[in-house]
């Protein structure tokens, strides 16, 4: 018989490589998602009822044990960036992962795997990092056998990221950002998702992995390396911390008095407690190199999706090589 996983959040950015990834293994896929029919693409990932979405919502116990019932294995990707409406970090990421590792551990689930983040710390400003150690503490108690993977930030065709960025040049010359000398690793979504196959797999022993990708650069390097792919020149402009806070207690605001009808996706009081530390893997943690994964440089990845952020889009690439040609007649 087929093995069935179940993906908590598998249509999302990084569940959906990792159903891609399970369904091409041959295993049976179960995205549980709380809007099935918004993730109907997940289906074509592989045969005729290979890959399948179904409602779970992770602050529901009844869903949520329906979802991992008959699983061999469960990956939970859900997380919040920005707590919006019953989304709290707590509710979602603390008290939600701890949720689904206890039932999967009832329902008699073989391999279990977080995906948490980098910056998971019980002692940290920032709420949404608590929560993040909080999931992690509550999910090695469920289940002790579970595989953690803490990624720093990711990047690919539908990241929040780089695309956030770039489509802010589109409108302004100047490009602010918040903790311009704060240090990140990004990772390759699609790594991400290999490591979290593996680990499903039973490939993997058991403890906290930490994902970064094979560079490390400062926020305006990453920036600067942004401009250069989309072939803009923006200012980079940036703020300092007070004026950061400051504009986020905006963003807050705006999202609490209009009851939700704004959603602060720009910049949170929270994130601004992030961006006060690095996010790049520990002195002496295990990352890729013990998963038997090399990572993917980010110049390998970026030119294939943010190209639509050039000027001219496609055509740049065109109008380039013309220019090249009439300066060698």
């Amino acid at each position: 018989m087929t093995r069935l996983i179940t993906i908590l959040g598998g249509s999302g950015f990084v569940g959906r490589y990792v159903a891609r990834r399970m369904a091409q293994a041959g295993w049976r896929v179960r995205v549980a998602t709380r809007r099935p029919n918004e993730a109907m693409f997940v289906r074509t990932y592989g045969v005729v009822g290979q890959v399948e979405p179904v409602l779970c919502n992770i602050r529901d116990e009844t869903s949520v044990r329906a979802a991992v019932e008959g699983a061999e294995a469960v990956i939970n990707c859900v997380g919040i960036l920005n707590e919006t409406g019953k989304n709290r970090f707590k509710a979602v990421q603390a008290e939600g992962a701890g949720r689904v590792a206890r039932l999967a551990a009832e329902a008699g689930v073989q391999q279990f795997v977080q995906i948490s983040a980098i910056g998971a710390d019980p002692e940290s400003d920032s709420a949404y990092a608590r929560s993040k150690a909080s999931g992690e503490a509550a999910v090695r108690e469920a289940f002790p056998g579970a595989v953690i993977l803490r990624p720093s930030i990711i990047f690919g065709p539908e990241d929040q990221f780089f695309n956030r960025f770039a489509g802010m040049t589109r409108f302004s010359p100047f490009l602010p950002i918040a903790g311009a000398k704060t240090r990140f690793q990004p990772v390759y979504v699609d790594d991400v998702a290999q490591a979290a196959a593996k680990a499903a797999m039973g490939e993997v022993t058991p403890g906290i992995y930490e994902l970064g990708g094979p560079d490390v650069r400062s926020f305006r390097e990453l920036m600067e390396g942004m401009l250069a792919q989309i072939r803009r020149k923006r200012v980079i402009v940036s703020l300092p911390w007070f004026l950061a806070h400051f504009a986020a207690w905006g963003f807050d605001l705006l999202q609490t008095i209009t009851l939700g009808l704004f959603t602060n996706n720009q910049l949170t009081r929270d994130q601004v407690r992030q961006l006060r530390r690095d996010n790049v893997v520990g002195e002496g943690a295990k990352g890729f190199a013990e998963l038997g994964i090399t990572p993917v440089p980010m110049e390998l990845v970026l030119p294939g999706y943010l190209w639509r952020f050039r000027p001219i889009g496609q055509y740049e690439d065109i109008r380039d090589s013309a220019q090249n040609l009439r300066s060698q007649e």
